[in-house]
């Protein structure tokens, strides 16, 4: 499909002189090149402090893949099409019982700029993905191994653990980016100008951690659907699943129906949100009638019928509803309408999701014998306790990081079903309620971005086919011909269409942003054509069709103010 638009005809002149303008993001003035240093692992460790070691170290030629060790089962994606550089991995000793490690990528060519990505779940593992991604914009790049192995759903190794769990929790992220940032400096005989983070989901929650307990770590963060409320979002992880539970009960919801819940969903809530183009702009503001949903007299086959029974209809009520405990006790946001898409994660299986589980069993109980059917709400009372890691990112006061001048750009996907989309409006709120009081505003230095229609920090549902992509952390490794061939935006390599050029305009020029336009691609793989533009707003702003031309353009939205 083409674009009915001639905005977008326009565009290819205007892109050239917006690049031009925009260049200083993505190079130096002059190209900055290492300096007599020597990419070997004996030139590294004659520079290490003594509790560190280098696993290995070697250039890579212009164009090269680079092979991810067999052992990281986290992130096993080989990054394909890289600049010249060095690779690097170091191990370092963070206790008597704990050790984590952290991979850079140091390319020849360098924007004088620093850049740390972030890790998912419970994953130990270093994120080669997204580090290639950094690297192709001339950051020298670091990902840390969070001082374990395991993919994402396995908390195994926590159990009894206390020091491995600081690790995860805030340690190894710190200690990484301290040791690298020297490293960066003697490799390249020059301190990086500017030091930024860009993360989603743990990813998320470890750089709005890193900010609360080491300010001056970043000058900017960019913060995708944060996982920051460690001790609610996991005990949550594990009550929503037996909500619909166990799967021969009445008011249980094979996964079968949940297409049929979402086609109801986008049925209802469309149309509320002022235009029908599939997407649900304003979840929040669509008055939902789940009874629609309900079976007539003698339905044989709920599946073909796609309706639901009144028990199941009760599940619907508990699932869209916030999980609240004894006393009107708030513990953790609803899932959005439409995010059914994605409800298979964590509402499709025989039994709750290791998130929950595990998290109970290996990190708040240290039993592993605990059944999940004893879940009642003393769990989250010892969950927050506990605090395994000192990982919840609940120290609302940013001012620290305020005050040296950070900047925090946030967003998060509206079909958002691992992570509730309110979690990240709590988050705001909450650092709301305590820097309004202390005269310290908040849009000059910290914006959140929410996503219509996009999911788990990338993609969006088929039927639906909302702009989701705007360079935000682990965005670049989900498209692209060949695993890790993308940066940036392709097609639109600016800071109104990438969000961690906004966030560099942010830090460098001061200017904030406000407004991210998203792109959706008919074939998001080879990012051919451009089907759809959509900007997205600075919470609680929405953005608005202006009532003529294509609802597909960019140019024809604005964000305003729901009262506007």
């Amino acid at each position: 499909m083409s674009f009915e638009f001639t905005s977008f005809a326009q565009h290819a002149v205007s892109q050239v002189i917006m690049r031009l303008s925009n260049l200083t993001y993505l190079l130096p003035l002059a190209p900055f090149a290492a300096r007599a240093f020597d990419c070997s692992p004996a030139a590294f460790q004659a520079i290490l402090p003594e509790n560190a070691t280098v696993a290995f170290a070697y250039p890579l030629a212009e164009g090269s893949t680079f092979n991810v060790p067999t052992g990281d089962i986290a992130y096993p994606r080989s990054p394909t099409e890289l600049p010249e550089l060095c690779v690097v991995h170091i191990q370092v000793t963070s206790s008597p019982s704990s050790h984590f490690g952290f991979g850079l990528f140091l390319p020849q060519s360098w924007n004088e700029r620093f850049l740390a990505t972030g890790n998912g779940g419970f994953a130990g593992g270093i994120n080669w993905l997204d580090m290639a991604a950094g690297a192709k914009y001339g950051f020298a790049t670091i990902s840390t191994d969070t001082g374990h192995n395991s993919t994402s759903g396995d908390i195994t190794w926590a159990l009894n653990e206390p020091e491995r769990q600081k690790d995860w929790g805030y340690r190894a992220m710190h200690g990484s980016v301290e040791l690298a940032k020297q490293i960066v400096e003697k490799y390249y005989q020059c301190k990086p100008k500017y030091n930024y983070y860009s993360g989603c989901s743990t990813g998320g929650r470890q750089g709005i951690r890193d900010i609360q307990l080491y300010p001056e770590d970043f000058d900017g963060v960019l913060a995708g659907a944060p996982a920051w409320w460690t001790t609610h979002l996991q005990t949550w992880t594990a009550k929503i699943g037996l909500v619909n539970l166990p799967v021969d009960a009445p008011h249980h919801i094979p996964v079968p129906l949940f297409g049929a819940i979402g086609a109801e969903v986008l049925k209802q809530c469309d149309p509320q949100d002022g235009l029908v183009d599939n997407i649900v702009s304003d979840p929040e503001g669509c008055n939902f009638v789940p009874e629609a949903l309900l079976c007539g007299a003698n339905v044989t086959n709920q599946t073909a019928a796609g309706c639901l029974t009144v028990p199941q209809i009760g599940t619907l009520y508990k699932i869209y509803n916030d999980y609240v405990e004894a006393n009107q006790t708030f513990v953790f946001p609803h899932l959005e309408l439409g995010s059914e898409a994605q409800w298979p994660f964590l509402l499709g299986g025989a039994e709750p999701s290791s998130y929950g589980v595990q998290y109970v069993q290996d990190m708040v109980l240290n039993d592993t014998n605990w059944n999940y059917w004893n879940y009642n709400g003393t769990i989250v009372e010892l969950a927050d306790q506990v605090d395994a890691g000192n990982a919840t990112a609940d120290d609302f006061d940013l001012s620290p990081y305020h005050k040296r001048g950070g900047k925090l750009l946030q967003y998060h996907g509206m079909s958002d079903a691992l992570i509730a989309t309110g979690s990240s409006v709590v988050f705001y709120k909450e650092v709301l309620k305590t820097l309004i009081p202390k005269g310290i505003e908040l849009d000059s230095w910290y914006r959140l971005f929410l996503v219509p229609g996009m999911q788990h920090c990338a993609g969006t549902p088929v039927n639906v086919n909302a702009p989701w992509y705007f360079a935000g952390a682990n965005q670049a490794g989900a498209i692209g011909a060949s695993t890790g061939s993308v940066h940036s935006v392709p097609g639109f390599m600016d800071a109104k269409h990438d969000a961690l050029l906004a966030l560099m305009a942010w830090v460098e020029n001061g200017t904030a942003p406000d407004e991210i336009v998203a792109t959706k691609w008919n074939n998001d793989t080879l990012n051919d054509e451009v089907v759809r533009q959509r900007p997205l707003c600075p919470w609680p702003k929405h953005a608005r069709y202006a009532g003529s031309g294509s609802v597909d353009d960019a140019a024809n939205w604005a964000c305003r103010y729901l009262y506007e």
